[in-house]
């Protein structure tokens, strides 16, 4: 698969599933071997289902949920790209209560493709930020 064709790839996941919640793709488009390596899994997130589950979540928490690709870089079978997500949290997110305030938060992810295949991603994203902002953790003086 070419670079051009990860990246738009992960346009479109972006677009389906984390800006939709769309999933139909899934299957086809990530290898079930599949690990997203991300600071609130520690244990990793593990194939298709286990990243749509994933994504699920974070939705239920964030209904207006809207993420935002803002640089796709590609070489090889690798693609960084940096994101903007936008949303009020109306729903449970990591044992908080419902609060009704609004995040905008910032990460980075990078991307492995083998065989055309999406296998594998790091992700870095401001999650201490995010927590600021729902006001579960104060925010620094």
């Amino acid at each position: 698969m070419s670079e051009d064709a990860n990246k738009a790839t992960i346009r479109h996941w972006v677009e389906d599933a984390w800006n939709h919640g769309r999933f139909e793709s899934a299957d086809g488009m990530y290898a079930p071997s599949y690990v997203l390596h991300d600071p609130t899994a520690p244990e990793g997130v593990h194939g298709p289902a286990g990243l749509c589950e994933f994504v699920t979540g974070l939705r239920t928490a964030m209904p207006d949920l809207r993420m935002e690709i803002e640089d796709l870089v590609a070489e090889g079978d690798r693609v960084a790209w940096r994101f903007t997500v936008y949303g009020t949290q109306t729903g449970p997110l990591m044992g908080l209560p419902p609060g009704g305030k609004s995040a905008v938060v910032r990460g980075i992810v990078l991307s492995r493709f083998s065989d055309g295949i999406w296998a594998e991603d790091w992700v870095s994203w401001d999650t201490l930020g995010m927590l600021q902002q729902l006001g579960a953790v104060p925010a620094a003086a």
